[in-house]
């Protein structure tokens, strides 16, 4: 009898739950985390661009990625290693495999020479699209010396925001005098 009662509570022991089996072969999800961090992209020892945040989140997937979840600013510099222009939004998202960096909430790119600065939603950073490295087709606004132009297809920009083309204006071009223009 006592063989009987072990043989039973082994056969019970050994079973397992479909949803454990299943977990066991699924691949497990790698994050590493880094706190205030400071990245420069350099290109034959000069700086093209210093980001910062205060959390990056390196994931490690099926499709990995960065992430920035707390905020990101990036400085531009251009050959004589003066920021040409900043980029700044509350999170962004790298695909590593695709080069591509997805940029939302509360995105501002500035020309620091001409003033012109860009507001969005959401915006592209692919540094493969030579000429035309930022990109969106959310709705924009673009904030020049004396205008303030609206997009609703979006635009398109050099990475130094020198060269930028709305697509589909909505307003058209509005005129302000200087002394009437919102600081």
């Amino acid at each position: 009898m006592a063989v009987l009662f072990i043989g039973c509570f082994f056969l019970c022991a050994c079973e397992n739950d479909a949803n454990t089996v299943n977990n066991i072969n699924k691949p497990k999800l790698g994050i590493e985390e880094a706190k205030n961090v400071t990245v420069t992209y350099t290109i034959a020892g000069k700086a093209k661009s210093v980001l910062t945040s205060p959390l990056m989140l390196n994931v490690n997937d099926t499709v990995p990625y960065v992430e920035f979840p707390k905020t990101l600013h990036v400085d531009f510099y251009n050959e004589e290693t003066r920021i040409e222009s900043v980029l700044t939004a509350k999170y962004a998202k790298y695909k590593q495999n695709q080069s591509i960096v997805f940029l939302k909430d509360s995105v501002k790119v500035i020309n620091i020479e001409k003033g012109d600065t860009l507001y969005c939603d959401e915006l592209y950073w692919d540094r493969n699209r030579r000429g035309t490295e930022f990109y969106t087709d959310k709705p924009v606004k673009i904030r020049t010396k004396l205008q303030v132009i609206n997009g609703d297809g979006g635009m398109e920009s050099s990475q130094d925001f020198k060269n930028w083309r709305i697509i589909e204006s909505r307003q058209g071009v509005i005129k302000i005098p200087a002394s009437k223009f919102p600081g």
